[in-house]
């Protein structure tokens, strides 16, 4: 067993084959998180603080779906990489840079077309190794500002764990407490992001409350991660709560790590009368089985015109040759390229720590979330005046 433990530990710094990859980077797949916009649009819409909370929540909670039988391992970034994502029909454009290889920290700022947000945050997914799954905890803080609000969000996204990593076929869930914060009113959402459990009969749940700041519930929220957000009056849920209890009195047991991914009772949620349909999934393209479970959001994010080409940074992943080879079909091409990037990223360090050069991140730079004070990568402006010199040449 410690045999098995200590493998996986080391699984975390050795190269893994392209085979394990989807055709994305890393800052691609963060991007995801966009798929959603119209909720913070119609977040800013809202006079109620409580209704551009339950926007917020959705949106956050949408942020995630993309997740779902996502097994396919994105690209990991190499440091100075960039993506960039203008959406036009969805009313936002994004940045993102990848501003630490150790440990890997990947930074990101999309903001409204017309002025009304800006979204910002960094990650760092702490991966860690239980024998037959890795569990991937996304540190690093959500910030949501609704400009016509003069309001902020804040919160960190649950934590994700990838099944079945050894032999059996891969699943993924998604679990743990997602607080969001309204820094202005003092009300705060708690969603619960619940563990499949040993039945299965909590699989993909997410349930909570909108409080006031002196704790009074709002409203409650429920659903399931994979497909659907409602929110109904919290007297209301917990009569529901306490009925559905009583009706499955559920013998309760340690942690154990179910190996077949449970089906749920239904895959459908009960909706509970009185109910407010806040988001439900998009469903993805018929061919997204064949094309990595990609949503049709995820297929649109490698495209690259001619014109787009001329105006993009040479760091932009669209640019990875690894990444393109793989999109083409070219897995040998794709694993040769992916070994040449990294060893090149790996000569380029070891040339700054003799030369004693420390590495300039070119987008963002650290500092003080403005809301929570806690440390974070804000962006420094100026990406989008187009005018690139000096960008390392890391592909």
């Amino acid at each position: 067993m410690f045999g098995r433990l200590f493998v996986l530990k080391e699984l975390s710094k050795i190269t893994m084959p392209v085979i394990f990859n989807e055709p994305l980077s890393f800052l691609q797949r963060l991007t995801e998180y966009m798929e959603h916009t119209y909720l913070i649009h119609k977040a800013s819409s809202l006079s109620s603080t409580t209704e551009r909370m339950q926007c917020v929540a959705a949106f956050a909670v949408s942020a995630v779906a993309s997740q779902w039988e996502r097994t396919g391992k994105p690209f990991n970034p190499l440091l100075g990489e960039t993506y960039e994502l203008i959406r036009d029909d969805l009313g936002f454009r994004l940045l993102s840079e990848q501003v630490s290889h150790h440990p890997p920290i990947s930074a990101f700022y999309a903001e409204g077309l017309n002025n009304d947000f800006v979204f910002h945050g960094s990650i760092y997914p702490k991966l860690k190794f239980w024998g037959k799954s890795v569990e991937a905890e996304p540190k690093g803080t959500m910030t949501l500002e609704l400009l016509e609000h003069n309001e902020a969000y804040t919160w960190t996204n649950p934590t994700c764990c990838v099944h079945n990593i050894i032999v059996g076929k891969l699943w993924i869930e998604q679990y743990g407490n997602v607080e969001i914060t309204n820094h202005k009113t003092g009300e705060k959402c708690v969603l619960s992001f619940k563990p499949c459990g040993l039945f299965g009969k909590e699989l993909h749940k997410v349930e909570g409350y909108i409080q006031d700041k002196s704790k009074k519930k709002l409203c409650a929220l429920y659903g399931k991660w994979t497909e659907c957000l409602y929110s109904v009056d919290p007297a209301t849920f917990e009569a529901y709560k306490k009925n559905d209890k009583k009706n499955a009195e559920e013998k309760k047991s340690g942690k154990q790590e179910p190996d077949e991914m449970p089906l749920p009772d239904s895959e459908s949620v009960y909706v509970i009368p009185g109910s407010i349909l806040l988001w439900k999934i998009t469903p993805r393209p018929p061919n997204s089985a064949q094309m990595y479970n990609f949503t049709s959001f995820a297929m649109a994010l490698n495209e690259l015109d001619k014109e787009m080409e001329s105006v993009i940074p040479k760091t932009d992943c669209r640019l990875r040759p690894d990444i393109r080879a793989m999109e083409n079909g070219e897995i040998d091409l794709a694993s040769e390229e992916k070994k040449r990037l990294e060893e090149k990223q790996r000569t380029a360090r070891k040339n700054r720590s003799k030369s004693e050069e420390d590495w300039k991140t070119r987008w963002f730079h650290q500092g003080p979330n403005p809301y929570t004070g806690t440390q974070d990568w804000l962006y420094s402006g100026n990406y989008w005046d187009r005018n690139y010199f000096n960008l390392p040449d890391i592909y």
